[in-house]
């Protein structure tokens, strides 16, 4: 068929045929696509290493946007290790459910135990290779310790943020996050 040969009619009626109410529109699913196919392209073309880095990173640049807004919203700039996870969760409400589990401390660590259920869970919930665990995790992960490096500064050695394993009863992640405090500068 030539574009002269389409007339009106045609037109009507295959536009009649391919119409879709906006409030059907299911960016969610057109989301939950287009990252497992992101996340498996740059694997492919990449490898994992590079993967896990851009993930990671993904994550950083917000985990450091949002020790910005919380230094000016508290008008501070020391905290404690609890007073980072209350101020950080408390901004991060529209996007995270954590429950703190338990609190394991340690003559060179502290270890918290949390369920968490992140934005990130419903989306990848129906693609196979996003599942809770694997490589699309690192946005958090890099988002989480970026922030708490952030917040505590030189109070810190290192902090890690690792997923244990999934608690589907519950719906969530279980995750350590574990702060190496550094003793000298406390």
């Amino acid at each position: 068929m030539e574009n002269d040969d389409i007339d009106e009619k045609f037109l009507n009626d295959l536009n009649r045929s391919i119409q879709n109410d906006l409030s059907n529109v299911n960016s969610l699913r057109g989301f939950e696509i287009i990252s497992e196919s992101l996340v498996y392209k740059i694997l492919d073309l990449f490898g994992r290493n590079t993967l896990l880095s851009m993930l990671y990173q993904t994550g950083s640049a917000p985990g450091e946007k949002i020790t910005e807004i919380i230094r000016r919203k508290y008008d501070k700039n020391d905290f404690t290790i609890f007073e980072a996870i209350s101020f950080l969760m408390n901004e991060l409400k529209e996007f995270y459910s954590i429950q703190i589990r338990e609190v394991e401390e340690y003559q060179d660590h502290l270890r918290i135990i949390i369920e968490n259920f992140c934005f990130l869970r419903n989306p990848y919930s129906h693609r196979e290779k996003l599942q809770p665990g694997k490589a699309f995790c690192r946005i958090n992960k890099g988002y989480f310790e970026t922030a708490f490096r952030k917040l505590l500064g030189d109070k810190l050695k290192k902090v890690e943020i690792n997923f244990l394993y999934d608690d589907r009863e519950k719906n969530v992640c279980v995750e350590e996050i574990v702060f190496y405090p550094n003793h000298e500068t406390l």
